[in-house]
């Protein structure tokens, strides 16, 4: 595969949406309010640079990848060219060749260029209200192998100039997948792209962790005889099992504040939350109980850490400190809550509750203690797991008969399935590095 190149053109963001509004600012969406306002969009024809043709085949490619990755964005809609009076109102990409009238009279916020130059390919964004340009890029040696590549690239930059959040369209999901009688970890993007199995060890291979740089993935292998902590490192390629010292219960692990492993071992009678020193042998414990401590999930500073407790009778989500390790009860609601999830910033918790009609995903707010139910089946919605931004939510639900994963937002929009080949899909966690 041909190296992907890319030159940043320019990023800035474009002005309001109003001409009597230009002075108050970028067009930005804020994607952690009670809601945003729907942005619509349109997709310019491609046009040929310095002379040469438009390559159909590449620009319908390109243009199809694009509104594909846009249509996972809830606030963002696609208007159609043909909408607009006197159809299309360019005559090539720059922001001088567009008449951004027709657009401004039929409602329309953004709108998208892209131009060819045989294998190079320059896209921009603009506010159609103020001719200011939110993104502009350029893409050198793209064939058919990386175009999908320069598309999740730029609607990557352009998500993160309408919202100051990145990593979406470019960070990898891991998740379980049933492979015949068993459980492999795999990894797939949130568009459905790069599907690839971890895992061929047989047996049951649970609860995939990324580590904080997204190079390795710990998990859980459950064999015939025991349970094994795996550790997969991408950069070197390899699977690594540990067992010395773990007891025979290793269950949820994680990545900690300073990439230190922690999950629960059942060492003496009780299944307790663990950290592992720099040769996988446990130190400390982290939670203890006479109950079941599982599930931990850590913010991205590490000072705090949400786990599951059967400590109030029933398992219930609690919070700890890590500066103080001082425990509170976070759930109240109910007699089943579990799987769950810290946002990267520390203030939600996402989680699975059992309701009358099955599990949903319901989210929690740590500062003012409301809560929310995301999911509302049918079936049963479990795993929730937070994306690099805070904003999007992964989870598997059974809602069509069989185990698949999908995406919501922390706000409940209607969920999208995420495509990952046959087989049922399970337990998904987020790579959440580039956001960092």
């Amino acid at each position: 595969m041909k190296r992907l190149l890319f030159i940043c053109i320019c990023l800035v963001f474009a002005l309001s949406f109003t001409p009597q509004a230009e002075a108050a600012g970028p067009l930005t969406v804020d994607i952690h309010g009670p809601g945003q306002r729907l942005v619509n969009i349109t997709l310019l024809p491609p046009k040929g640079l310095d002379g040469k043709p438009v390559p159909e085949a590449a620009s319908k490619a390109f243009q199809d990848l694009v509104v594909n990755n846009l249509s996972y964005i809830p606030f963002l809609k696609i208007i159609p060219v043909n909408s607009i009076l006197g159809g299309d109102p360019s005559t090539g990409v720059k922001g001088s060749e567009v008449d951004f009238k027709p657009m401004q009279l039929a409602r329309i916020d953004l709108c998208m260029t892209t131009g060819w130059n045989g294998n190079y390919i320059e896209a921009r964004v603009f506010e159609t209200f103020s001719g200011r340009r939110v993104v502009g890029k350029l893409y050198k040696d793209v064939d058919e192998d990386t175009l999908a590549q320069a598309a999740d690239r730029f609607c990557s930059a352009f998500l993160e100039a309408l919202t100051g959040k990145k990593g979406f369209f470019d960070s990898p999901i891991a998740f379980v997948k049933q492979t015949g009688e068993a459980k492999e970890i795999f990894t797939v993007l949130p568009q459905g792209r790069n599907l690839k199995q971890i895992t061929k060890l047989g047996g049951y291979n649970l609860s995939p962790a990324w580590s904080e740089n997204g190079e390795k993935i710990a998990f859980t292998h459950i064999g015939k005889t025991r349970h094994e902590l795996g550790i997969y490192d991408g950069k070197a390629g390899n699977i690594r099992m540990y067992t010395k010292g773990l007891g025979n219960t290793v269950i949820s692990p994680v990545f900690g504040p300073n990439g230190q492993l922690i999950l629960s071992l059942n060492r003496n009678g009780a299944t307790n939350i663990h950290e592992l020193d720099p040769s996988f042998k446990p130190t400390k414990t982290l939670a203890r109980s006479a109950y079941i401590d599982v599930s931990p999930s850590f913010d991205r500073t590490g000072s705090k850490m949400v786990f599951t407790s059967g400590r109030a009778g029933n398992p219930h989500i609690f919070l700890m400190d890590m500066k103080s390790g001082q425990v509170r009860r976070v759930t109240v609601a109910g007699k089943y809550n579990t799987h769950p999830c810290l946002s990267p910033d520390g203030r939600y918790v996402a989680y699975t509750h059992r309701t009358a009609n099955g599990h949903r995903i319901f989210l929690h707010d740590l500062t003012t203690g409301r809560e929310k139910q995301l999911t509302f089946g049918p079936g049963n919605d479990e795993y929730p797991a937070f994306g690099p931004d805070g904003y999007f939510i992964a989870f598997a639900s059974s809602r069509t008969g069989n185990y698949q994963l999908y995406l919501t937002t922390r706000h409940g929009d209607m969920p999208r399935k995420i495509l990952t080949g046959n087989g049922q899909a399970y337990a998904p966690a987020w790579d959440t590095s580039l956001q960092w």
